[in-house]
């Protein structure tokens, strides 16, 4: 190839890039992320599910109690149409049940031990079996805890839970208070198009583009349409989390709360960093951490 047309190439290229610079956008403000809040915010995962069992009432009063700044949680959709909230598709991992959440309505799912098998010393113990814990709906979280924010992940389903959990979020006036994340991109992208007032963090691919560009410092071209990066500390061999990858995103206005962090050593590291937030089984750790 001629050397004019390499010069040529590399002018486009050039230009191109000063244009993408010029014309990309970071993330507005969003008043989730409000000023005055407890930065880096403790974001108790499924309300800590390290000190107790995950995703019910029961963990997320406690986790309030300790004075956490969020609360973590997963929502599905029921058989008849009632939000609830579990990590798991299926019933069998954390209750005494066996099947899919979809499958099976409210009334099924209320009769569980969502405590039956939580268990803080690898099955030596269930010191919450018969306990009277329950898998709780969306509306009894949002009823209880009308002043806490709430990072909420949309699970994987085959009905969309998109326009009643908008309609729901709405009816309680949580739009300013609840984050919503899920690893299923058209997911998300058809919350954001149903609920577009309400803060989301990046969905899967959005995330891989991201961490690529920033690879090469070029995360400054990236126009995002969602306000946190909610990241593990590596993925598929690809360290994510690096103080590199947290200026780059701050540069975009957004978040950085990484998961699911559990020991004080790496907790420190990455406050150090800047981060925003940091998502955890043991929020008590952390705050002890902080001072708090």
């Amino acid at each position: 190839m001629k050397l004019k047309t390499w010069h040529k190439i590399v002018v486009v290229l050039l230009a191109t890039a000063a244009i993408l610079q010029i014309t990309s956008k970071p993330a507005p403000a969003h008043p989730y992320y409000a000023a005055g809040l407890n930065y880096p915010l403790v974001i108790a995962h499924q309300g800590g599910d390290g000190i107790w069992p995950g995703d019910t009432m029961f963990a997320f009063q406690n986790a309030v109690n300790l004075g956490v700044d969020v609360l973590e949680m997963d929502v599905h959709i029921t058989n008849d149409n009632v939000l609830v909230l579990m990590h798991d598709e299926a019933v069998d991992r954390t209750t005494n049940g066996t099947g899919e959440i979809e499958s099976m309505t409210l009334a099924q799912l209320k009769q569980l031990d969502a405590g039956h098998d939580w268990t803080p010393d690898e099955g030596a113990t269930f010191p919450f079996r018969g306990q009277g814990v329950t898998v709780p709906t969306m509306a009894e979280v949002f009823t209880a805890f009308p002043e806490m924010r709430m990072t909420i992940e949309i699970k994987k389903t085959n009905t969309s839970m998109a326009k009643p959990f908008c309609e729901m979020i709405r009816e309680y006036n949580m739009q300013d208070k609840v984050l919503i994340a899920s690893f299923h991109d058209e997911r998300l992208k058809e919350f954001r198009e149903e609920c577009p007032e309400v803060a989301t963090s990046s969905a899967k691919n959005e995330t891989t583009v991201f961490v690529l560009l920033t690879k090469p410092f070029l995360g400054s071209f990236y126009s995002p349409k969602f306000f946190s990066l909610q990241v593990p500390e590596e993925s598929g061999g690809i360290t994510v989390m690096t103080p590199a990858f947290v200026n780059a995103a701050h540069e975009r206005n957004l978040a950085v709360e990484p998961w699911t962090i559990n020991d004080k050593e790496t907790m420190q590291k990455f406050i150090q960093w800047g981060v925003d937030g940091i998502i955890t089984d043991r929020p008590d750790l952390m705050l002890e951490i902080l001072g708090r």
